[in-house]
């Protein structure tokens, strides 16, 4: 994980917008040092975010080239303790009423402090926000998807024509959904799940 030296400059007056709690974990708002934040991802995440991934590639996440996580940065959300990113999640919208949870990882070293939780928890509510009516995730953490409200299914939950359609897509999350053949290697051992909002 990439450490940075932050310099010293006077912090703003309001809190951030795209932030659940104060931008800088020691200034406004009384939070405290330590205290979680998260926030939309921005390019100079991308390192870290690739860092967080790289720890669980190959176990309960799939590989992350450099190009693809800047081509999805905009998806991001970000967890950072005292400035260092220490989790991230994405959301994707596959269609008009579905989004995916994507890419949620927490550093070893914090896990179980509800990291994650505070990042999925953003995820859901930006879906809310999108007007999404569904969010689908793949996952082996079954337990953490179902403690937010997530169930397994079966089949894809889409009528034959929105099927179809989501065929066209390039995107491998997308036939990772809709349980095509060719990505069932990458799928092995996960669970489909779904939350209604």
């Amino acid at each position: 994980m990439r450490h940075s030296t932050r310099l010293s400059v006077t912090p703003p007056t309001t809190v951030h917008p795209m932030t659940t709690r104060a931008p800088h974990s020691d200034s406004i708002g009384g939070a405290q040092a330590g205290t979680p934040v998260v926030r939309r991802a921005r390019t100079s995440d991308v390192p870290d975010i690739k860092a967080l991934v790289d720890a669980y590639a190959g176990k309960i996440l799939l590989e992350k080239n450099l190009v693809t996580l800047y081509e999805a940065v905009q998806e991001f959300w970000v967890a950072e303790v005292d400035g260092r990113v220490v989790g991230c999640g994405a959301l994707h919208v596959l269609w008009a009423d579905l989004g995916e949870v994507r890419t949620v990882a927490v550093h070893p070293g914090v896990k179980g402090r509800g990291i994650g939780r505070l990042i999925v928890d953003k995820l859901i509510e930006i879906a809310r926000e999108l007007e999404l009516g569904r969010l689908f995730v793949l996952t082996f953490e079954v337990d953490f998807f179902e403690r937010h409200g997530f169930a397994e299914i079966d089949g894809t939950p889409v009528t034959a024509e929105v099927f179809a359609e989501m065929c066209r897509s390039y995107d491998t999350g997308v036939a990772e959904f809709l349980d095509l053949s060719y990505v069932k290697p990458n799928t092995l051992g996960n669970t489909r799940m779904l939350l209604t909002l």
